[in-house]
């Protein structure tokens, strides 16, 4: 007999026949990654839109509403030896843990980022004080997994690096030109992931240099139109991704927040070089080939040019680093998961 997880979610997911499509790669591949051994039963929030990753989990309950959200939770206490897994803190799963609290069922909650500085980028000064509120609780009544000690804020918990890594980013690895720079961004176009402030910084660059954006829904498609910027919707398939990789030569992460960026594992994977700005200094750890630069034209200019010189020292570097893969991660978290009581 499987054991029963039932997974609380934040994220926006698409219905359609009876299936489902969400835009969050690890909300997909996480759940599929654990259903080898559970049971596995999610709960998100309706989407209006369409989604680009189809999520391979049959019992998918979408909400409309909040009270519907809450209701589906308490339909769950009828269940026998379910275990819990919440998906991030905000203010629906916030919700969703006191009422596990209430009903004196024990939860597991995954935090993935540093909610700290996302509420900081979208809410401004009072968005800290708003997710410290959260966090504060949901310390005391859940058991925290972190994708690194930063988003755990001194509080206990077991730490999983995550990896979308299969054996197969290790193949046929390759060197990149440099007769023209091109940098590639593969995530969200959001505020919290400072895309809109690399767009201002690479106006006044004086170099020949391309962009391409990789993973914009379809409104940032159209709103973004800059010379020598490539916007591209979100790209499942993994083969055409690690194509992406290759026929770039840097890869840029300006994100004001993360917590573990799977991105960096992949272009490291591909022997892309990496920046970021200094705001996310700390997801660099030991990792070769990753490069900090000031949030602006002349800081992010010196570091690409250091790049083109020095790429095949870095290259060198970059051969030492222990990528962690997808399938450790996932093995990782599925025995944290059965050991919680």
């Amino acid at each position: 007999m499987q054991n029963k997880l039932f997974i609380i979610s934040n994220e926006k997911i698409f219905g359609s026949d009876g299936n489902f499509f969400c835009d969050n790669l690890d909300m997909k591949s996480t759940p599929e990654g654990l259903k080898k051994n559970f049971d596995i039963h999610i709960l998100g929030r309706n989407s209006r839109k369409t989604r680009s990753h189809k999520i391979n989990i049959k019992k998918v309950t979408l909400s409309k509403t909040f009270f519907s959200y809450m209701y589906s939770i308490f339909k769950s206490f009828k269940e026998k030896e379910m275990k819990y897994l919440i998906i991030s803190i905000s203010p629906f799963t916030f919700f969703a843990c006191i009422l596990l609290a209430i009903f004196k069922k024990k939860s597991m909650t995954y935090l993935r980022s540093d909610g700290y500085n996302e509420y900081k980028n979208i809410l401004g000064f009072v968005g800290p004080t708003i997710y410290h509120i959260m966090f504060s609780i949901v310390s005391k009544t859940s058991i925290f997994i972190g994708c690194n000690k930063e988003v755990l804020k001194g509080r206990k918990g077991k730490i999983i690096y995550p990896s979308q890594l299969t054996d197969k980013w290790f193949l046929n690895q390759s060197s990149p030109e440099f007769n023209k720079i091109k940098l590639l961004y593969v995530g969200r176009v959001k505020v919290e992931k400072g895309v809109y402030s690399l767009l201002k910084i690479i106006k006044n660059f004086k170099i020949d240099i391309s962009l391409s954006i990789v993973g914009a829904e379809k409104d940032s498609i159209n709103s973004i139109k800059q010379e020598n910027v490539n916007i591209y919707g979100i790209e499942t398939s993994e083969n055409k991704l690690i194509e992406l990789y290759d026929t770039h030569n840097i890869f840029i992460l300006p994100s004001l927040t993360e917590g573990h960026p799977m991105v960096i594992l992949e272009s490291l994977a591909r022997f892309r070089p990496v920046i970021i700005f200094e705001e996310i200094s700390h997801v660099v750890g030991n990792k070769k080939g990753i490069f900090i630069a000031k949030r602006n034209s002349v800081s992010l200019q010196d570091k690409i040019e250091y790049i083109m010189i020095n790429y095949s020292k870095i290259k060198e570097d970059m051969k030492k680093n222990n990528l962690s893969l997808k399938k450790d991660f996932l093995k990782e978290f599925e025995n944290s998961i059965l050991n919680f009581n």
